[in-house]
């Protein structure tokens, strides 16, 4: 295989992982935007929200919520992955991180709150500011 067809193959298998990573994104996409997702997540976010404060200190209380948060969410989204050959959603959120540029910003920010503790704090005190009227 000469330099020209070797370039050519990498160049195409990137491609179809690009498309595949595409494809997952546009899947995880309508599984946050669907009603139930969005009923679960408030739900959950209601059940809380209180909890956190803005501050720069992170109370013991937020990891047990952050964990059943992930458990919750994950099995959730896992449950409707299934379908998906092969799919595993460590490995998805390690090349999410390689992609987040490619990644519309809301669809990212929720998808972030899954394994960053940080987001997943903010995504809770801007619902406490929505509800408190802090805005």
């Amino acid at each position: 295989m000469d330099a020209l067809e070797e370039e050519s193959f990498v160049q195409s298998i990137s491609s179809a992982s690009d498309a595949e990573f595409g494809a997952m994104v546009g899947y995880l996409e309508d599984i946050i935007m669907d009603d139930e997702f969005q009923l679960l997540q408030r739900n959950f976010m209601d059940k809380y929200y209180q909890e956190f404060e803005d501050t720069e200190e992170n109370k013991l209380t937020y990891t047990p919520i952050f964990n059943e948060y992930i458990s919750l969410v994950e099995k959730y989204i896992e449950q409707l992955l299934e379908r998906i050959p092969g799919f595993n959603m460590a490995a998805f959120t390690t090349t999410l991180q390689h992609h987040k540029d490619e990644v519309a910003g809301d669809i990212f920010d929720v998808l972030l709150t899954f394994t960053d503790f940080l987001a997943f704090k903010e995504m809770f005190l801007d619902c406490r500011a929505e509800k408190e009227g802090w805005t």
